[in-house]
């Protein structure tokens, strides 16, 4: 598919500006333009965060109540449960809260749903679980927002509830003691994006605050905040960056035997981003997804390297056994599509033989190849499983809301999405879906690439590139910067991993320049060694045989005009 190019608008006079004021390159200052962060105190935040960057916890909506109760039941060694989720972000959730209500002397239980029996979030038979162990409190991280029933029935056992989380509310908030959600109508905190653990991390923040604790009690778990936050794919501006830049710091020389042994299991040499997102998010991930979730908070909990190690092997090999059912339910979604209409602007399947657990990253697949937003669905008898991605421009969660008659239920966001349907009404579904996304003219949409900066042979070089890792972390909000290169001629082109990346050096005049394509193997048909083109791509340096280059990850290729 073609992709359309655009380049971000920077001023030169501000770009100016910054090279002068911050002593850095064009490359950097451009891109920090583009950005729109040009005020001296901005970059100076974005480039090193401190621990004063930080918001005023009591910003946020019912925080005083929520902290006066926790106290209240530290003082009284109350049984606190605290109830999260299967992911990365409700793992680290329960550890960071757990792990500070124990450093204030009050011991507390836990809960995850499992993902294949229970689904997301609060559910009754589990609040009857809770009751029957004498539990006067429930926190919630992570989850929670849209459990109205759910809490409403907890206040008929005699359970209070603190509800913590970062998803959208219903149009009714629960009747909780304290409802601490950025995405509340009412709120009045400077920053709405945080990852759920980052809104733990603000509890524990205003609890440190309010019993006078040393800054350093909450934030030595900021290597675990991070780890969640960079995983929930949040935007990593404003507090985000905060926490993601400096938990880096703290992931490095953890203390946690958990996430160390978790980090030498990875075998990235490198802590940044990258690391988090594609060699320890995973592991993670893959015990809720396969239905072995405590493990992982098990992990996080222990104490003892051994146990940690032996752990950790056990989530290399859930993590290879998700890897093993994705790919077979990739390669029977593909097989599926091929026999649908290939002009319609939405993709919805199902099969009985999928694992709920792992259609959401097929899916996630599915739409970066087709860029169309996709629903993938497992059915289990007469009910299905549905976890849906979508394009940027379309509203997935907006869709489903409108056609939530068709549905048993719904959540997520704009990009993402869970849902459950029953099995007789997925085709008038998928009717309906492909309506309303005509409707909103989803086959206009065409994937953006834009541009930071057109580069030459001057512009780039080893420093320069380096220079640009001061943008780290990156992520949502917070993208690598794109490049183009013009008029390179093809010195060499061949296929890599049998045709599947593509490599190639790139000449522009006397200047060698290495450049690689992952999923573009296929362009080797299109392109011939003597070719002029266009790149695209980030800028970053190869290491080989002990020796540094720039290297361009390629995001297209077009034939220079």
């Amino acid at each position: 598919m073609r992709k359309k190019w655009e380049y971000r608008n920077s001023t030169e006079n501000k770009v100016e500006h910054i090279i002068e004021k911050f002593n850095i390159s064009r490359l950097l200052a451009t891109v920090l333009e583009n950005r729109g962060i040009t005020k001296d105190e901005e970059i100076k935040i974005f480039l090193e965060p401190t621990r004063k960057n930080f918001h005023d916890p009591y910003l946020m909506p019912d925080m005083e109540k929520a902290v006066e109760r926790i106290i209240k039941a530290i003082e009284n060694k109350e049984k606190v449960m605290i109830y999260g989720d299967y992911d990365v972000d409700g793992i680290t959730s329960i550890t960071v809260l757990k792990k500070f209500l124990k450093d204030c002397g009050l011991e507390t239980g836990y809960y995850i749903p499992n993902r294949l029996n229970e689904g997301y979030g609060l559910n009754k038979e589990a609040i009857d679980k809770i009751k029957e162990e004498n539990y006067t409190l429930i926190i919630t991280v992570d989850c929670g927002i849209s459990a109205i029933e759910e809490v409403e029935y907890a206040n008929s056992l005699g359970m209070e509830t603190i509800v913590t989380d970062h998803h959208e509310p219903m149009d009714t908030l629960p009747n909780a003691l304290a409802v601490v959600d950025l995405k509340r109508k009412d709120n009045k905190y400077p920053f709405k994006s945080l990852a759920g653990c980052g809104v733990v991390f603000k509890l524990t923040q205003a609890i440190g605050m309010k019993l006078k604790m040393p800054e350093n009690e909450y934030l030595k778990y900021l290597d675990i905040v991070c780890l969640g936050t960079i995983s929930d794919i949040v935007p990593l501006v404003d507090e985000n960056r905060v926490i993601a830049k400096l938990g880096l710091k703290l992931v490095e020389v953890t203390r946690n035997p958990g996430l160390r042994a978790l980090v030498n299991a990875s075998g990235f040499k490198k802590i940044n981003s990258n690391a988090i997102s594609f060699g320890i998010a995973p592991r993670i991930n893959a015990c809720g997804r396969m239905g072995y979730e405590k493990e992982a908070l098990e992990l996080f909990l222990t104490e003892n390297i051994v146990e940690a190690q032996n752990i950790t092997e056990k989530l290399n090999e859930y993590n290879r056994n998700r890897q093993e059912i994705e790919k077979n339910i990739f390669d029977e979604a593909i097989s599926m599509l091929s026999k649908e209409d290939a002009n319609k602007n939405t993709i919805v399947l199902a099969s009985d033989k999928w694992h709920h657990g792992v259609i959401g990253i097929v899916s996630s697949k599915i739409t970066e190849m087709y860029f169309k937003p996709s629903i993938l669905i497992c059915l289990e008898g007469e009910d299905g499983k549905g976890s849906g991605r979508s394009i940027p421009g379309f509203d997935l969660h907006e869709a489903l809301s409108v056609l939530s008659d068709k549905l048993e239920r719904y959540g997520g966001h704009e990009m993402a999405v869970g849902l459950g349907i029953k099995k007789n009404k997925i085709e008038e579904f998928k009717k309906e879906f492909e309506e309303y996304a005509k409707s909103k003219n989803v086959d206009e949409i065409v994937p953006i690439i834009e541009i930071d900066k057109l580069v030459d042979s001057k512009d780039i070089n080893c420093k320069t590139v380096n220079e640009l890792e001061l943008l780290e972390p990156f992520g949502e909000g917070n993208r690598k910067p794109v490049f183009e290169y013009k008029n390179l001629k093809i010195d060499s082109i061949r296929a890599l991993s049998d045709g599947k990346h593509l490599k190639m050096t790139l000449k522009d005049g006397n200047t060698l320049i290495s450049a690689i394509g992952f999923n573009m193997g296929h362009l080797t048909k299109e392109y011939l060694i003597g070719d002029k083109i266009d790149v695209v791509g980030n800028l970053e340096i190869n290491s080989f045989n002990g020796v540094d280059s720039v290297q361009i990850n390629l995001k297209d290729i077009m034939k220079s005009y």
